[in-house]
Parts: C-alpha cells; sequence; structure tokens
C-alpha cells in the first residue's frame, strides 16, 4: 500500500508540474477538467446509491461527470484560458463564487454538527449542489492560476499545511473528539492545530510579493488577513468532513479507487472545494 501510494503521488506530482510550467494556462485547466469530471462521478456515486451500494456503477454519475469534464475540458481547451473574470461571463462566475461560499458558511458547515451519519445517503439536494460546487471550484483554481503560480500555489498551501497540521497535532495532543459521529480519528485539538499552523504560513508568506497571503494583506491588511486565514483554514477541515459524512452514509472508505494507494480525486481535494472560491473572492 505504502508503495502504490508513493507512486501514484509521484505521477501526480510529475504531471501538475509539468502543467504547471508552461507559459499556456489551458494543460492546467483541461487537468483540472478531468479532476473535476472524476469528482462528480464520486460525489454522485455517494449521493444518489443507498446504502450499501456507493461502490457499484452509477450511471447517471457516470453520465454527469463526463459531460463536466468533457465541456469544461473543450471549452478551455478552444479558448485561451487564464483569469475567467476577465472575460465577458466575469461578472456570473463571480455571482457563482459567492453564491457556493454562502451555501458552504451558512449550510453545510452548520449542517455537519447536526447531521446524522446514519442517514439515507441519496440526497437530493446534495446530488444538485455537487455541479455547482465543483464548477465553482474549478473556476475559482483556473482563475487563482492566471494570477500566477505562486498566487496558486500559496493558496493551495493554506489547505495542505492545515490538513498536515491537523493530523499531527491531533496524534500527539488530541483528547476531545471533534464530530465523532461523522470522523472518529478528528480532534479539537487537531483542529486548532491545523488552524494555528494555516494562519501562521499565509502570515509568514504575506511578506513575499505574488503569493496568496501578499494579496490578503493588500486588500484586508495584517489583522483582517489574520481573520481571513482562520475562516478559510476552518473551512477547509469543514470540507474534509462533509466528504467524510456522505462517505460514512454510503457506508465506504472512499470515494472510489482511481488513485491508487489514495482513494478517489474526491479524497485528494474535499479541503479545497469550499475554500477555493471564497479565498479567490477575497483576495
Amino acid at each position: 500500500m505504502l508503495g502504490q501510494r508513493i507512486a501514484t503521488a509521484a505521477v501526480l506530482l510529475l504531471i501538475l508540474v509539468g502543467a504547471l510550467s508552461l507559459s499556456d494556462p489551458r494543460p492546467f485547466e483541461l487537468l483540472m477538467a478531468l479532476f473535476v469530471g472524476c469528482a462528480l462521478w464520486e460525489w454522485w456515486r455517494l449521493t444518489l446509491a443507498r446504502r450499501g451500494e456507493a461502490a457499484g456503477p452509477c450511471v447517471p454519475a457516470i453520465l454527469a461527470g463526463a459531460a463536466l469534464g468533457t465541456a469544461l475540458a473543450a471549452w478551455r481547451g478552444l479558448g485561451g484560458g487564464g483569469d475567467l473574470t476577465a472575460d465577458a461571463g466575469g461578472a456570473a462566475w463571480i455571482g457563482l463564487w459567492v453564491a457556493v461560499s454562502l451555501v458552504w458558511v451558512f449550510v453545510l458547515v452548520p449542517m455537519l454538527f447536526r447531521a446524522s451519519a446514519q442517514a439515507e445517503p441519496r440526497n437530493p439536494w446534495l446530488t444538485a449542489l455537487a455541479p455547482f460546487a465543483l464548477l465553482a471550484a474549478w473556476s475559482a483554481l483556473a482563475t487563482a492560476f492566471g494570477r500566477g503560480v505562486v498566487f496558486l500555489l500559496t493558496l493551495m498551501a493554506l489547505v495542505w499545511v492545515a490538513d498536515i497540521a491537523a493530523y499531527f497535532v491531533g496524534r500527539a495532543l488530541g483528547k476531545h473528539k471533534l464530530a465523532p459521529h461523522i470522523s472518529p480519528g478528528k480532534t479539537r485539538e487537531g483542529a486548532v492545530g491545523g488552524i494555528v499552523c494555516a494562519v501562521a504560513f499565509v502570515l509568514a508568506c504575506a511578506v513575499f510579493p505574488g503569493t496568496f497571503g501578499a494579496a490578503l494583506v493588500a486588500r484586508w491588511g495584517w489583522g483582517g488577513t489574520f481573520a481571513l486565514a482562520v475562516v478559510l483554514a476552518a473551512l477547509s477541515i469543514a470540507g474534509d468532513l462533509f466528504e467524510s459524512l456522505i462517505k460514512r452514509r454510503a457506508g465506504v472508505k472512499d470515494s472510489s479507487g482511481l488513485l491508487p494507494g489514495h482513494g478517489g480525486v474526491l479524497d485528494r481535494i474535499d479541503a479545497l472545494i469550499p475554500v477555493l472560491p471564497l479565498a479567490v473572492l477575497l483576495s
């Protein structure tokens, strides 16, 4: 299993570095379109199936994922790529980010602390939300890349730092469960440690031009950046918990087996999905 994880991670890293190293943004956008299509398939497998059926074939999920991924790839492959807000439809993308961010902050996050993990996995509302949430994340990612590779990577690193720090702090100091009905392994101490480390990372990188942290400081000042980094780091933890909830309801460990040793695409991007639209809006 460890060998599989390392091999898969190495291949994905090489592909990602190759796409990011090109001056043309379209290869990166096409790669992300593929990821989003796969993530939609996985999400719908979890919210369309009845308990115990999520591991089987789900034709609507397959068709929806293929349609979304193909549509995005065709559209951006034929276009110029880059910052979506610079196009004629920029206001529509911003509106989508605002709407999806409001749903995450005021609907989904509060739901996590009262939702039953034993509820029926088939959920029309969460199924309908999936394409909008994933499209918002994809478009925010494309726009972030249009602002520079350093900006993109430091934005994504906020989520990675929060996740890694939460894991290690939780293992070392964790005593109080964060949401035991969803994910018994996550602790409040780990969540706090993840948020603290993510905030420290954003503030540290803010002294370097072109970073996500620098963009936040330029717009909101140091105090505002501190507060917003706390919100974004907490939202990344909520995204992880949300995916854990729909997997637990469906009775599966991973969203799929697309990435050997790592589970599915959704398992790798769950924390990014709620963070990206709001982060790009704020910066």
